[in-house]
């Protein structure tokens, strides 16, 4: 499992929960060096994700609070919006679902908007406070 860590906007990677022998139906569970590997490709794919608003992508702007990666490798992630009235509501979710999803190794994949806690510019990497300016 990978978790966003609030404070510096950065994610750590977490070995999976089972055994890595453990099968399911989409393969065996992934290892430490697959879990090591898929973390770096799903951040890179998220960084792939602008608010069409927004100069930054999500992953800086500290739109992403958790990636879960299960030992069947179905990936689900909380995200945020910077407002419940963004305009891309529709669009962000759907655009991190198939980032996600392009990243080998990576199964099933889910999105959940979450509220809670609310997004603010704290939430910000200085990379995207320098791209918005925001010093």
């Amino acid at each position: 499992m990978i978790e966003q860590d609030t404070s510096d906007a950065n994610l750590a990677a977490a070995a999976p929960a089972e055994a890595a022998t453990a099968a399911s139906a989409s393969g065996p569970a992934p290892s430490a060096d697959d879990v090591a590997r898929m973390t770096d490709e799903i951040i890179a794919a998220l960084k792939t994700v602008y608010d069409p608003e927004i100069p930054a992508d999500i992953y800086e702007l500290g739109l992403i609070y958790k990636v879960d990666i299960a030992d069947d490798r179905k990936v689900t992630v909380d995200m945020t919006l910077t407002t419940p009235n963004c305009p891309s509501a529709a669009e962000l979710p759907a655009m991190v679902e198939n980032a996600v999803a392009s990243v080998p190794g990576v199964g099933e994949v889910a999105v959940n908007v979450v509220w809670d806690p609310p997004w603010d510019q704290s939430r910000m990497s200085d990379e995207a406070r320098v791209a918005l300016n925001m010093w």
